[in-house]
């Protein structure tokens, strides 16, 4: 569904690029999480590839056509729902659904089922009459994904979509954006919340700094299956001739007991413990691969999500 090889992106009067060289392939049908410290680069590359941004000469491709010379064509196929709240507060749902049906030329006989489509999937139903201004912060968001929908996106990216809201909405949304990608829908998935990605996600992205520093999917990601992070942790401080048998290993790092090695294979463990009990030394605890989604973020950017 996207294809990005190379991309760069500088804003005006900017000293760094807020994206580059940066590659990426998202297939179509994916629920794709795309995770990455605040300044990242995550709402510049979804404003690009939604075509707020203009990256001219960039070689992005979505749904087979060229970003730069389709993007009107693109546009009618794919949907943004920002973390901004983008409806008018002093218009009541009916009104805002009607108003931007109407900036995405839904035709006029279609406008209605559209709408009563997209109050059912987001659970407001029963408050078409009401004006925005008045809605609780989890019921703004269902408003955005509402007029998000409206257009019955082949291609969905979602900024954001639970910041500052209760837990039932969120829970709502969540099953609401599992539903729409099992229907067909492709969705691009940004939050700060990691277990979300690790609830709905079948891949992962996660950026840092422009950049791509993993993609793949989430069950590969974090098992050790092509290569993971090992930690062991020694119940003594290794000696100095331990220490210096124990840094024969490639890519080996010892930090006062703890020693790790990075993109590491089933047999570099292997190997790693036999040194440690050729040694006899003992072991207080030992690790191989991701236990969960935070970790393998923290290894990654060695940075909280939050930051």
């Amino acid at each position: 569904m996207i294809q990005i090889e190379r991309l760069s992106y500088r804003y005006p009067g900017s000293d760094s690029e807020a994206l580059s060289e940066f590659s990426l392939s998202v297939r179509a049908g994916s629920l794709f999480g795309l995770l990455g410290p605040n300044g990242s680069g995550k709402t510049t590359l979804v404003s690009i590839l939604s075509g707020i941004l203009r990256a001219p000469g960039a070689k992005v491709s979505i749904g087979g056509l060229d970003l730069d010379s389709h993007v009107r064509e693109i546009q009618a196929f794919s949907s943004l729902v920002p973390q901004e709240y983008a409806f008018y507060p002093r218009l009541t749902v009916s009104e805002n659904l009607r108003f931007f049906a109407g900036v995405q030329r839904i035709p006029a006989e279609s406008t209605a089922a559209r709408i009563a489509e997209v109050l059912e999937i987001t659970g407001l139903a029963n408050t078409g009459h009401k004006r925005a201004e008045h809605f609780s912060g989890g019921m703004k968001r269902r408003l955005n994904f509402a007029i998000g929908m409206l257009n019955r996106p082949r291609l969905l990216f979602l900024d954001e979509p639970t910041v500052g809201i209760d837990p039932q909405s969120r829970n709502f949304i969540l099953e609401a954006v599992r539903a729409i990608n099992q229907s067909g829908t492709t969705v691009v998935y940004t939050t700060h919340y990691m277990e979300e990605v690790e609830a709905i996600c079948d891949e992962i992205g996660v950026l840092d700094q422009g950049r791509l520093l993993v993609q793949g999917p989430l069950s590969k990601l974090l098992s050790s299956e092509g290569g993971g992070h090992v930690r062991v942790d020694l119940g003594v401080l290794p000696t100095a001739a331990q220490a210096a048998n124990l840094a024969r290993l490639p890519g080996l790092r010892q930090t006062g007991q703890r020693l790790e090695l990075d993109s590491a294979r089933e047999a570099d463990f292997e190997q790693l413990l036999a040194s440690i009990t050729a040694l006899s030394l003992p072991v207080a605890r030992a690790k191989f691969g991701h236990g969960n989604l935070e970790e393998l973020f923290l290894h990654l950017t060695k940075k909280q999500l939050r930051d």
